[in-house]
């Protein structure tokens, strides 16, 4: 995929008081460097998972649920356990002991948001392996542990397992009805969440509103689906004690105090790794029971333990995403300006609540997107039922609550007769209105304010990418030649809350040689922490760039850490990068100073040493390090609040009405992510993003049958696009920096992903909008295109009644 890319600078990018590394053309941040860690992965040098072996390592396999509700009524695995080279089977009997899943920091309500909504935020432990019952198609039931995996796939077949099958249900409508079957029995019914939240007098708005649009839209069910599925490997300290633990989790210190808890060991007796990962998008930044379970089995057995998932059981028992059902409706006057919004949606939880509020709350904190909207009535409600369970995928409920508004600023537009970037130009919050509090509470419960950014701006460009007028003079054309080709546009503008805190740490250190080491909380998944941070670094302490190394995921460098999760890690981790420098560069200067015996303000940095301006005396950092002297220091960035990233997609769509082929000819998108440190790894992420974004829209979906089984179990039925079905994207930039912290930087990592569900749809609309066809749902896969075209045949066609 190509990234044909403008240069668009606006306004200005705050270097505040950070040092330019003696370089003499300039800071290191802003240049668009390659990754230094492309090149070590490119060879075939990564270290994943399932790349460490350990001498007399066991691995492990699992015993997943065929059904998607049932009772267990009995268990035999003895003829499993004398298989030979097995050495352990696990059931929910030998498992006892350790406590039941729960991802605490994700569940967790912040006080003001408790205190101003009181949202019903319910919490149910998820068992390692199953006790009793299962609840979807997919559930471990019972783990072995055998001398290979080959050994252990073996041994599962061996495992008797009698199930009364119970009742099912999948759909989160139905769920929520009376008399539905109950996923926890002890609820009562199957309402995991429900939450209310309001700005202004809605009703009022909607009964003085010259046009009123309702609408129901789907936002479908898909995975994260990463190159890498997951993986883990424990082992017992052969001289110290500790559990070491290899995992490709987003987040290794949640991982680290949820062990040592399960376990039953103080939080330095567990070392956890997150060694190189090959993608997590948010499906890694939870914790699982798999990962529970084998730390436990080496702990159990004194000899390493690993297991990887296949992909199999990635699609089917790994965290699902997306599904929720939007029930919208906007208020406007004749002119198209929004009075009044109001939604009533559900989201699917699948089997378990492994998020709480995450998912359901950034829907709405991030429904109203860069638009005025005065009134304001959004409720949702989040329903168990018996479909692998849910957790955050890249965009994390932006995409969804996207989807519903973008779709139904479209319906409004079409009903007004007005071209709909015309409305969405009437609409959005202008600069000068800016910081702009929206009347709703963020995530951490304070008063919504979107910082920075130019909305206009960013869809005017948009608009101009995507040749607005040309596309309709094309429709004109097709129309009139009766051609079963029929183009169309679409746009959708989004924001994005990023920096998510509490806090995110890095730790500066001179090492003996000479270099510097950058430790940090927050590992990386690919979003090239070794690069950007680096030269976040570098400007801060005032050495080179390719002096400086950089380690993350691992939870002996720093103490403590939040991770790679929510677009966080370089509004966080990058400011603790930025203090921990400037900390270390003040600690050299005063070591060197100390040793030259002269003023610290009269040296400065000379590649890897200090040089005094005056006489020329030089003293490199391996000598202050000789010297017995701690060259080190750490930092904690606390973010005052979140900072918006936005942007604007443009998609102009072919759309083959004999075979329901969708080809998107052009994708557009202007970005807004602050400083970019480094542009050519800003503008990937954005790409990225884009190209999961578009599966989405026209490819992935994870299909369940009404009894629970899914029906998208392999890449033969679930559709995962190449590079040959992702088209170049045209991209552009503005920069408004942040005004919450020192460099100016916002997250981008999910960003692209946010707008393309909307934006493809509303050009699929507007291609096929002579035909009467209107879109409530993804993927637009050809039979859903041929499938949209007959309803919309046979609406206008049938007499009135």
């Amino acid at each position: 995929m190509n990234i044909p890319h403008s240069d668009a600078p606006h306004g200005d990018s705050p270097h505040g008081d950070t040092p330019h590394g003696g370089a003499s053309d300039g800071p290191w941040i802003g240049r668009g460097l390659p990754r230094v860690e492309d090149e070590r992965l490119l060879r075939g040098h990564g270290r994943y998972v399932d790349d460490i072996r350990l001498p007399g390592t066991l691995e492990a396999a699992f015993l997943r649920s065929p059904h998607a509700h049932a009772r267990i009524t009995r268990i035999d695995a003895e003829a499993a356990r004398a298989m030979p080279g097995v050495r352990a089977v696990y059931t929910a009997a030998e498992t006892a002991a350790l406590p039941p899943v729960v991802n605490e920091a994700e569940l967790r309500v912040p006080e003001p948001l408790a205190l101003a909504l009181n949202p019903l935020v319910r919490k149910l432990p998820y068992p390692v392996l199953a006790d009793g019952r299962v609840t979807f198609c997919g559930q471990p039931v019972a783990m072995v542990i055998a001398e290979s995996r080959y050994l252990a796939e073996d041994a599962l077949e061996a495992i008797e397992v009698d199930y009364t099958p119970l009742p099912v249900v999948v759909d989160p409508d139905e769920a929520l009805l009376p008399g539905a079957p109950l996923i926890e029995e002890s609820w009562g019914d199957n309402l995991a969440l429900e939450a209310a939240t309001s700005v202004g007098d809605a009703d009022a708005a909607f009964a003085g509103a010259a046009v009123v649009v309702e609408e129901e839209f789907h936002a479908h069910r898909y995975v994260a689906s990463p190159i890498e599925t997951r993986a883990v490997q424990a082992a017992p300290g052969a001289y110290d004690g500790r559990m070491t633990v290899w995992s490709n989790t987003q987040t290794p210190h949640r991982l680290r105090d949820h062990l040592a808890r399960a376990l039953r060991l103080a939080a330095e007796a567990v070392h956890v790794i997150a060694a190189d990962v090959g993608g997590g998008f948010g499906q890694k930044g939870i914790i699982y029971a798999e990962e529970v379970l084998i730390p436990y089995a080496a702990h159990e057995s004194g000899v390493p333990v690993l297991w990887r998932e296949d992909r199999n059981e990635n699609l089917t028992a790994a965290s699902h995403a997306r599904e929720q059902v939007h029930r919208i409706a906007l208020a406007a006057d004749a002119d198209g300006k929004l009075l009044g919004l109001r939604d009533d949606f559900v989201v699917n939880f699948g089997a378990a609540t492994f998020t709480g509020l995450v998912v359901p709350y950034n829907s709405v904190v991030h429904l109203l997107g860069p638009y005025r909207v005065p009134n304001v009535d959004i409720q949702v409600r989040a329903a168990l039922t018996n479909t692998a369970p849910t957790s955050p995928y890249r965009g994390a409920g932006r995409p969804e609550a996207v989807f519903a508004m973008e779709r139904a600023l479209d319906r409004l537009a079409r009903k007004l007769g007005m071209e709909p970037a015309e409305l969405r130009a009437r609409n959005l919050i202008t600069p000068r209105e800016l910081p702009y509090r929206t009347g709703l509470l963020d995530r951490a419960g304070d008063p919504q304010e979107y910082d920075s950014g130019d909305f206009p701006e960013l869809l005017r460009r948009a608009v101009e990418m995507a040749d607005l007028p040309g596309v309709r003079k094309r429709q004109a054309e097709t129309a009139a030649a009766g051609s079963d080709h029929r183009v169309g546009v679409g746009f959708a503008v989004y924001l994005e809350a990023t920096g998510l805190g509490p806090f995110e740490s890095a730790r500066a250190s001179v090492l003996p040689d000479g270099r510097v080491r950058i430790a940090l909380g927050t590992p990386s998944q690919g979003q090239g922490h070794r690069t950007s941070m680096a030269q976040i670094a570098a400007d801060a302490i005032g050495v080179p760039f390719a002096a400086i190394d950089v380690v993350g995921g691992d939870t002996d460098t720093v103490p403590h850490g939040v991770g790679t999760i929510a677009s966080r890690a370089l509004v966080t981790a990058g400011n603790a990068t930025h203090l921990a420098g400037l900390r270390l560069r003040e600690r050299i200067l005063a070591a060197a100073a100390d040793r030259l015996g002269v003023p610290a303000g009269e040296l400065t940095f000379d590649e890897s040493a200090v040089q005094h301006s005056g006489s020329g005396v030089r003293v490199g950092l391996a000598q202050l390090v000789s010297d017995g002297r701690e060259l080190s220091e750490t930092a904690y960035f606390r973010p005052p609040g979140f900072t918006f990233s936005s942007g604007a997609s443009a998609v102009v769509v072919n759309v083959d009405t004999a075979t329901g082929h969708v080809a998107i000819e052009k994708y557009a998108v202007t970005h807004d992510a602050g400083r970019l440190v480094n542009p050519v790894i800003a503008h990937g992420q954005v790409a990225g993003g884009i190209a999961q974004g578009i599966a989405g829209a026209l490819y992935e979906e994870m299909r369940y049958g009404p009894d629970g089984q899914p029906a998208t179990t392999t890449y033969m039925d679930y559709l995962v696009p190449t590079s040959a079905e992702i088209p170049d994207v045209q991209l552009a930039e503005i920069t408004t920096p942040s005004t919450l912290n020192a460099l100016g930087v916002k997250g981008l990592g999910e960003g692209g992903a946010i707008a393309p569900q909307a934006a493809i749809a509303n050009a699929v609309e507007d291609a096929l909008a002579p035909f009467g066809v209107v879109v409530r749902r993804g993927p637009l896969t050809p039979d859903r295109i041929r499938d949209l075209l007959r309803q919309a045949s046979r609406a206008t066609t049938s007499p009135t009644v």
